[in-house]
């Protein structure tokens, strides 16, 4: 699993199967009855692989692959690691907040400034934004290091699947 760039958050990856799609996520259905490690769902070509409640933690990682029919032989796999969409979506609503704050700081120090009034306030709190951020981001840094194991584990059961031999 080589990420080409350290600063993803949520990494990507793609691989090309000689096996056509409904071989796979079919390997990926009978692998869901037949372990209780992962829970493993299906939507048409999406296959959700997250681990079970008990093992979860706030920064828990899941993995979403998208297995896509190139021809009848072969198909192509699309990877996601994340943490729980309603995490990530609570991630996403505090940066887009931080940023829309620094901004409407920014303006209003702008006008205070063009006003010749004083606008150490705002550029206070716009400095204050800046900080949140980089709190914010490095926090994701750390949640996504902390769960770097959990991540092979993932990888780990998504190629085993992978790699089994099909029983037709």
């Amino acid at each position: 699993m080589p990420i080409t760039n350290d600063i993803v958050l949520r990494p990507r990856f793609k691989l090309e199967i000689e096996k056509s799609n409904e071989i796979i996520l079919n390997a990926f259905e009978l692998e869901k009855k037949s372990q209780s490690d992962f829970i493993v769902t299906r939507l048409d070509d999406h296959v959700f692989i997250k681990f079970p409640k008990h093992k979860q933690h706030f920064w828990s990682p899941q993995l979403h692959l998208e297995i896509n029919e190139v021809d009848k032989t072969n198909c192509l796999l699309h990877g996601l690691f994340g943490p729980n969409p309603t995490v990530w979506t609570l991630f996403m609503f505090l940066h887009f907040m931080v940023a829309g704050l620094f901004i409407a700081f920014g303006i209003w120090a702008y006008t205070n400034w063009s006003l010749e009034k004083s606008y150490a306030i705002q550029m206070s709190i716009m400095l204050l934004m800046v900080i949140i951020w980089f709190v914010l981001y490095f926090g994701g840094r750390i949640g996504k290091a902390s769960s770097k194991n959990e991540m092979h584990e993932l990888n780990n059961f998504m190629h085993g699947v992978l790699n089994k031999k099909s029983p037709n």
